[in-house]
């Protein structure tokens, strides 16, 4: 009851202040973060989270596995037109070469600890995080292509990585275990849980495409189902021992390519619901990983953590977008808005639990340094530099790729094709 109270009564605080706060270069993430912080330590402690909680692990996965269908089924390749080519550079070639160049950084500064190890920490921040780059994908002094480029990256970006940090973490563990078949597992549970994906996201469609037929649904609660989707395709993926994510990222993407951008408005209980969670995740950050994280710290952890946050996302995003026509001040701000998050969250306590004390400790102590830094100076950042680099956008010239508008077409998608129509031939006594 007191984790409960101290849940609602930080919803509370950010609904009536978070206006003044975020003028104030606040995000809710680091809000959040600091109310767990104080309501689980000091003399006026009132809960009591311990890192090895179950209920802390379950809720951020389920929140991350939320987050990652509503992220994927909102995807428009055909959105992004000339800009997708950049798109691609930053998920094909700067997220590789972000976990490559994290990896050298990692072993060099912890490499007591072996590769694999440094492989996993790389892989585990490299992905960045959509709703704490809200603050930028939101403020419309940045050109909308650019929100839209960092939007798709973000969203895309977690459930890209799932694989790599699966076999990272095979490979840690195949000191005690044979490492083919440990690695061939993991394969095994990335093939099978996009498979999860693809039936539960395209069948979930069809099944509401038959519903809306029958009149047996109504498109206003229509966001229920695709919030039942969106578990249950992770949920399905545990019970088949594949891997959840994965599965509810190809869920998204399946559910997303059927019904196009006409059904954009019921994954919104959706996203609205996983936003909800993933602060309460934070606030749990706060009270249960913060304090634990930082007293383990060396000073190398909060050396790769600076380094995490510039060199290993700004130097693979330079070399990805080379040539594409960008002004150094754009790529430098693509490279920096690319905070870590609730998937590092995530992926740090899958593999604290995986792995032994000693390794597992560590890793969390790295990787809690790692987002807090982020928290903190992307949070503050994120309005002086929109503003300043709005600025500069706006004093381009109007072929300047940063100023390229893209107005999407209709969607030809089947299934967004025949629910409006099948909308529009309703009589008007059963619409109503």
């Amino acid at each position: 009851m007191a984790l409960a109270l101290t849940v609602g009564a930080a919803f509370l605080i950010w609904g009536v202040l978070g206006e003044r706060l975020e003028e104030w270069n606040l995000t809710a993430p680091i809000v959040f973060v600091v109310l767990g912080l104080l309501a689980a330590n000091g003399p006026w402690a009132v809960i009591h989270l311990s890192l090895h909680s179950a209920l802390l692990r379950s809720l951020a996965e389920v929140t991350l596995a939320m987050l990652l269908f509503t992220d994927a089924s909102r995807v428009r390749l055909h959105a992004l037109r000339g800009d997708v080519g950049i798109a691609l550079r930053l998920l094909g070639v700067g997220l590789p070469l972000s976990i490559v160049v994290g990896t050298g950084i990692a072993f060099c500064l912890f490499g007591h600890h072996g590769f694999w190890l440094a492989a996993l920490l790389a892989a585990i921040v490299a992905p960045t995080d959509a709703a704490l780059g809200s603050a930028i994908v939101e403020d419309e002094r940045v050109p909308t292509s650019i929100r839209r480029l960092l939007s798709v990256e973000s969203g895309l970006n977690d459930g890209i990585a799932t694989p790599f940090v699966n076999l990272f973490l095979a490979g840690a563990l195949s000191v005690e275990t044979v490492l083919h078949e440990t690695i061939a597992e993991a394969c095994r549970e990335l093939v099978v849980g996009a498979g999860v994906g693809i039936v539960v996201g395209l069948g979930g469609g069809v099944v509401l495409r038959w519903s809306l037929a029958r009149g047996l649904g109504d498109r206003t609660i229509f966001p229920v189902a695709v919030l039942g989707l969106a578990i249950g395709a992770f949920a399905l993926a545990h019970l088949v021992t594949a891997n959840g994510f994965v599965a509810a990222f190809i869920a998204g993407l399946a559910f997303g390519a059927g019904a196009g951008p006409s059904m954009d408005d019921v994954t919104n209980f959706t996203e609205v619901t996983g936003g909800a969670l993933s602060l309460v995740v934070w606030l749990s950050f706060g009270a249960s990983m913060l304090v634990p994280g930082v007293r383990a710290a060396t000073a190398a952890a909060v050396a790769f953590a600076l380094l995490a946050l510039t060199v290993m996302r700004m130097v693979p995003v330079a070399l990805s977008l080379a040539g594409s026509g960008y002004q150094r001040q754009t790529v430098a701000f693509i490279g920096w808005f690319g905070p870590r998050g609730l998937a590092s969250v995530v992926f740090v306590l899958l593999a604290r639990d995986a792995l032994e004390p000693g390794p597992g400790t560590w890793l969390v102590s790295v990787v809690t340094v790692t987002v807090t830094t982020s928290i903190v100076a992307h949070g503050l950042s994120a309005q002086p530099w929109a503003r300043h680099f709005g600025a500069m956008a706006r004093g381009l010239p109007p072929e300047a790729p940063e100023r390229r508008e893209v107005h999407a077409p209709p969607s030809q998608r089947p299934l967004a094709r025949w629910i409006d129509q099948t909308r529009a031939q309703r009589p008007p006594d059963d619409a109503a």
